[in-house]
């Protein structure tokens, strides 16, 4: 059996994926199905430099050194991934306080950041109470499905 599509609707819909950000889109009507597909480039987050240590006079304390992050932030349980592809947004509002900073306890519940997707922006709320100990995303941020974007302990 031979399915025929609309080479025009398929046009649309493939300027519609673009537009949008989206990676795929998936239509079905009765039995008829396509799927449109397409490979997002790597997305780069820049990346402040490390600040330089200067050297501590002899007399001051030796400063006690922070646990180590793991290796791979996704396989942490306190992991909290994105649930959709959008744009992470920390605060509310640009200039406005973010939601959640590391060090901060939370609340089950309580709202960690926004993703905005398809116009609409989404709260990501805290699966569980905890201290956010690491914040993975940058305000203004692509984000993909599944992608860790904080870490509650």
């Amino acid at each position: 059996m031979s399915l025929s599509f609309d080479p025009k609707a398929l046009a649309e819909l493939a300027a519609l994926l673009n537009k949008s950000g989206l990676s795929e889109i998936e239509l079905e009507e009765g039995d008829r199905k396509v799927r449109l597909a397409r490979t997002l480039a790597p997305v780069s987050v820049p990346v402040a430099a490390a600040p330089v240590a200067v050297a501590a006079p002899a007399a001051a304390p030796a400063p006690v050194a922070a646990p180590a992050a793991p290796a791979d932030p996704a396989k942490h349980p306190g992991t909290v991934k994105s649930p959709m592809v959008g744009v992470a947004y920390l605060s509310a509002e640009p200039g406005a306080p973010p939601y959640v900073s590391v060090g901060q306890k939370v609340e089950a519940g309580a709202t960690l950041l926004l993703i905005e997707a398809m116009k609409t922006f989404n709260q990501i709320k805290a699966p569980r109470a905890g201290t956010v100990t690491q914040l993975l995303v940058a305000s203004g941020s692509p984000v993909e499905f599944d992608e860790p974007l904080l870490v509650i302990e």
